[in-house]
């Protein structure tokens, strides 16, 4: 694909040949959908007593619509060709970047708690760097895979993707979405990294990395105030360091197998954003370790497959379908992870929701997209015979 404006594929539906041979990867579609069930239950659970002005099943009716219209979205785009979604690279590049310019200009774009990241549609709200996340990793895949001859160059393999990721990153800055920020950096890089480009190269940049998120921490007070939290959360254990504490006393409380589902005593308004980012903390505090072990196994069992996944597309020669896989692999895992981290208390707030298990429908679609393009990818790279493994 040469030029930008290229056209995209009329029909990017597989044929009905292709549809006969689909088959699916039982390991990660049973991962997805055991997060996807879990998630359901916990956010009732979250939501049943504090969620009485709106309905005590109003927040579950709402996470049900968006796992419905997930899935929806998973099966449509596990039946799109894989190629067409390169074809289509620029062009989500593209639509990237005016998302983000237009969550920033007043009136157009949603600001809650001093952050400006929602874009109101109708009666739902789309989260725009939860779609950009998505649009520049694709984008990433198919230029990774045009420059595969020349990663080891610094200027192909290190520069000119590093600009893209600048300039999206100043965007979700100005947001301010510091935790986007690094999910999408870190991924971009990681799938730079098992890209081959050179390891010197790609220390080089991860130093210059941290160095900037150290920077930007330090000019930020709310940022550095976080910080101080995150490392010293019981010195003002009713201000700065309130949220963390809350989690802490709930995943304490539920030691090694939780107090019974519905049990928790901090959702109970002690637990800010207990349905969203601190979802875990309930879940352990009612499912004790088991159940948080559990949902770190799922997501193992995800990133697994998504590597899995990559290798097969790698040795078939689909080097654009591998670096989709490698990258969402990475970003669902990084994603989770973080989230997780912040929930134990071992990384600062970031404001990250726990994919296919925390409330809300931008996350849940984009990651419910992001299974589809594992599944097409399975499904292409399948050795066959007679149209069975």
């Amino acid at each position: 694909m040469s030029a930008a404006t290229q056209a995209i594929p009329a029909k990017p539906v597989s044929t009905q040949k292709d549809v006969q041979d689909f088959d699916l990867d039982h390991w990660l579609l049973g991962a997805v959908l055991t997060l996807l069930s879990i998630g359901l239950v916990m956010v009732y659970s979250t939501t049943v007593a504090t969620g009485e002005f709106a309905g005590s099943t109003h927040y579950l009716f709402l996470q049900s619509t968006y796992i419905a219209f997930g899935l929806f979205l998973m099966w449509l785009v596990s039946r799109i060709e894989i190629d067409w979604w390169r074809s289509a690279s620029r062009v989500l590049l593209i639509a990237a970047g005016v998302l983000l310019l237009l969550v920033l200009i007043p009136g157009t774009g949603v600001e809650v708690n001093g952050s400006r990241r929602w874009l109101p549609l109708g009666p739902i709200r789309v989260q725009a760097s939860e779609v950009a996340k998505l649009c520049i990793l694709i984008y990433a895949a198919d230029y990774l895979a045009r420059k595969t001859e020349t990663l080891q160059k610094f200027k192909d393999g290190i520069v000119n993707l590093a600009i893209i990721i600048g300039v999206a990153s100043a965007l979700m800055l100005l947001e301010p979405d510091l935790g986007s920020t690094v999910v999408v950096a870190a991924t971009v890089f990681g799938m730079m990294f098992l890209a081959g480009v050179r390891i010197t190269h790609f220390g080089f940049c991860l130093l210059v990395g941290i160095a900037l998120v150290a920077v930007l921490t330090v000019l930020s007070p709310y940022r550095m105030q976080r910080v101080v939290s995150f490392l010293r959360p019981f010195d003002d254990p009713f201000n700065s360091g309130f949220q963390l504490v809350q989690a802490l006393i709930a995943l304490g409380r539920g030691e090694w197998f939780g107090v019974g589902l519905g049990g928790s005593i901090q959702k109970l308004f002690y637990l800010p954003h207990a349905n969203t980012d601190f979802i875990l903390a309930v879940l352990g505090e009612e499912l004790g370790l088991l159940g948080v072990t559990t949902v770190i196994v799922l997501f193992g069992i995800v990133l697994w497959r998504a590597f899995a996944i990559a290798r097969r597309a790698d040795i078939s020669g689909k080097h654009f379908a591998a670096r989709v896989a490698q990258g969402v692999g990475i970003l669902l895992a990084l994603q989770a992870t973080i989230n997780m981290g912040v929930n134990l208390g071992m990384l600062p707030t970031k404001g990250l929701t726990l994919p296919f298990m925390s409330y809300g429908g931008s996350s849940m679609l984009m990651s419910c997209v992001a299974i589809g393009l594992l599944l097409r990818i399975h499904t292409e790279t399948l050795p066959r015979s007679g149209g069975k493994r």
